[in-house]
């Protein structure tokens, strides 16, 4: 019927159909036509100034406080969606109600912001100091090799309290919006994926099944710039396989690769080159900085979180000095806390 409406023939020269998709690819090439679908317009995810004016229009309705400002969250916020800011006010609505506070404050919508990220925090799960110091290892691994990256974003926060299907998480904010990704951006990344795993290795002499996901990550982030990119010397700026990466209603498993058996083998040799190198750069850096591993480690087990302010203090001076900051910076927002919740109660 929709067809049949849009194809040309009856007087309805005023009617304007709009429809949205996330894909694109595997629409019918009927509805594409002239005189259907015919204009396209992309919409991705929101610049900082776009998201500045996002949050405003969902802020409307909410009271925050006075030192509340958009534009810093909106430059903290880099790749959200406009669902992902909606979400994001609403979950520190929440955790302003829960606090029993009546404006929303900036110590909530940092708490948001990793809810929306990484997931709720599940303090309540029950777990053993061996996972714990396992973990532990695990996150000081990533957060120290991911400092030593020359193209890798900053570490905002470490944490081994569980938060969603994560047993622990090293949080790494991007500076600024990125249209594109270099070699070198990538690459670090996969070494800071695989530190996880090198500091269990190391400073346990075992390894365990959290590293999965890190290193399903790196490899699918390795065979992309080997077989899409176009990023490997030996291959060079050649495409490897088909457009359509993902199967999507009922399209053939069994699709022959466009590329022989001997350019597969290939492919695997890079991947696998990549990943070791990535490895073995990973391990040099642990090796070499082992202490800093130690502390921030012995840091998280005493403390469960690290922020970016003490990480940066255990590279830069005194960690133990940053630390009493962060008490007393803590205690004065409890207390300032506590006096705007007294103002705010009615007479």
């Amino acid at each position: 019927q929709l067809l049949v409406e849009m194809d040309g023939f009856v007087a309805n020269e005023g009617v304007i159909i709009i429809a949205a998709t996330n894909r694109p690819d595997i629409l019918d090439t009927a509805l594409l036509r002239p005189g259907r679908f015919d204009r396209q317009v992309y919409i991705g995810l929101p610049d900082t100034k776009a998201r500045e004016a996002i949050l405003k229009v969902h802020a409307r309705g909410k009271v925050f406080e006075p030192n509340i400002d958009f534009s810093i969250i909106a430059r903290g916020t880099v790749g959200f969606s406009p669902a992902d800011l909606e979400n994001l006010l609403n979950e520190a609505a929440l955790l302003t109600a829960r606090r029993g506070k009546r404006r929303i404050g900036m110590a909530e919508i940092s708490e948001a912001e990793l809810k929306v990220v990484v997931g709720p925090e599940k303090r309540s799960r029950s777990v053993s100091d061996k996972e714990r110091k396992l973990t532990a290892y695990h996150e000081a691994g990533h957060a120290v090799v991911s400092y030593f990256l020359e193209h890798h974003p900053p570490v905002h926060q470490i944490s081994i309290i569980p938060r969603g299907m994560a047993g622990g998480y090293t949080l790494s904010l991007p500076k600024e919006d990125k249209s594109y990704k270099s070699r070198s951006e990538m690459k670090d990344e996969i070494v800071s994926l695989l530190g996880g795993r090198v500091a269990e290795k190391i400073f346990l002499d075992d390894i365990s099944t959290g590293a999965s996901n890190d290193i399903q990550r790196a490899t699918d982030l390795a065979r992309k710039m080997v077989t899409k990119y176009g990023m490997s010397d030996s291959l060079g700026p050649i495409r490897f396989g088909s457009d359509h990466e993902e199967v999507f209603l009922g399209r053939d498993f069994s699709a022959a690769p466009n590329y022989s058996q001997e350019v597969a083998a290939t492919i695997d040799r890079e991947i696998k080159a990549m990943i070791q190198e990535a490895y073995e750069r990973a391990e040099d850096l642990l090796r070499k900085h082992s202490d800093k591993v130690q502390y921030v480690t012995d840091y998280l087990l005493e403390h469960e979180k690290m922020e970016a302010d003490v990480f940066r203090a255990v590279f830069e001076g005194d960690p133990s000095a940053k630390e009493e900051d962060s008490a007393k910076e803590d205690s004065s927002a409890e207390k300032d806390s506590s006096e705007a919740s007294q103002e705010d109660k009615p007479e």
